[in-house]
């Protein structure tokens, strides 16, 4: 705990230093620093990796992203906080942890939104993808685009979970969002919020019996040890999103911005290529493991949670919702 204190005083007193250097017209070199809380090995490190090749390629050397991986400052929470006074640049979230700050992103936590993949890119793609992007602004913080994460599923530690009747007072974890909250309970489970850091030996202790996330997260974060069960419903398709900081971002030149807004779009097609390869490459190894992994029928997760849908009327989600869902009928 000490030693993170430490760190997060280090890049604090920092920032002074890189800004210092970025305002220098003489020898201008802009080194944005971005935190994240996956592991190394995950498409989404690889992917923002892959995005400071192509910035620093772009930039001619002159630009570069310092990465802070593994919750090495803090939760997704604690870095948008910094974000939000200038302290970290950067930053992956999942959408879901933009809710306190964005409203409309509670949109992205309701279950079976989507039609199909197609529908969630076209969507990501569309006006109302940007819209949503760029809602944070008065808030401080700029979305700059979108990764994939896939569509998220439950698992279970010692009861099978194969219709929503086998949720009934089971404690599901669930990140810290009122919709995924809703969700949970709405289908019969007792939802619980742990900290992702902590949900491995929660999961172990018993603290809760379940959790939902998506393969490679299910694989990488090594929950599968203690987690047998695993029920691809896929019940809510909720993206990663990349943020930057106002206090950052108007801090770049015009030409800077354009080659961050470049290095952005070249690593969403990077990540959905690598995303795509670590969900099978996933779910061989938890299989492998000795996980039973379960093909849902959706149909009966899909009815119960028919009352959130109807509890939207009159809400701002609304014609949001309505938005999407048109998108899902055009080809």
């Amino acid at each position: 705990m000490l030693n993170k204190l430490v760190f997060k005083s280090f890049i604090v007193a920092l920032s002074c230093l890189m800004l210092s250097a970025c305002n220098n017209k003489d020898e201008r070199h802009t080194s944005i620093r971005l935190a994240h809380h996956l592991d190394t090995k995950h498409p989404v490190h690889k992917s923002l990796v892959h995005m400071n090749e192509v910035l620093k390629e772009l930039s001619g050397g002159t630009m570069e992203l310092v990465i802070y991986p593994s919750a090495q400052v803090g939760t997704e929470r604690e870095v948008l906080e910094l974000l939000q006074i200038g302290s970290m640049g950067m930053t992956k979230v999942s959408a879901s942890s933009l809710e306190a700050f964005v409203p409309q992103m509670k949109v992205f936590g309701l279950p079976y939104l989507f039609n199909d993949h197609a529908h969630y890119w076209r969507t990501l793609d569309s006006n109302i993808g940007q819209e949503l992007l760029d809602a944070g602004t008065p808030f401080l913080i700029k979305g700059l685009g979108y990764f994939d994460a896939g569509s998220r599923s439950f698992y279970s530690t010692k009861r099978k979970v194969e219709k929503p009747e086998d949720l009934q007072g089971l404690k599901i974890r669930v990140m810290s969002s009122k919709t995924a909250v809703s969700m949970v309970n709405t289908m019969g489970g007792a939802a619980t919020t742990v900290s992702w850091g902590e949900l491995y030996t929660a999961l172990q202790q018993g603290i809760v019996g379940g959790a939902e996330n998506n393969p490679p997260s299910f694989y990488f974060s090594k929950h599968y040890e203690v987690s047998k069960y695993y029920l691809l419903d896929e019940h809510t398709s909720i993206p990663d999103v990349i943020v930057i900081g106002t206090k950052v971002w108007n801090n770049l030149k015009p030409q800077e911005q354009q080659w961050l807004s470049q290095a952005m779009s070249e690593a969403t097609e990077y990540q959905k290529i690598l995303w795509a390869e670590s969900t099978a490459m996933s779910l061989q190894k938890v299989k492998e493991a000795g996980v039973e992994v379960i093909i849902a029928d959706k149909k009966p997760f899909q009815e119960s949670v028919s009352p959130i849908y109807e509890s939207l009327e009159g809400t701002l989600l609304e014609p949001l919702v309505e938005d999407i869902k048109a998108l899902g009928e055009s080809k």
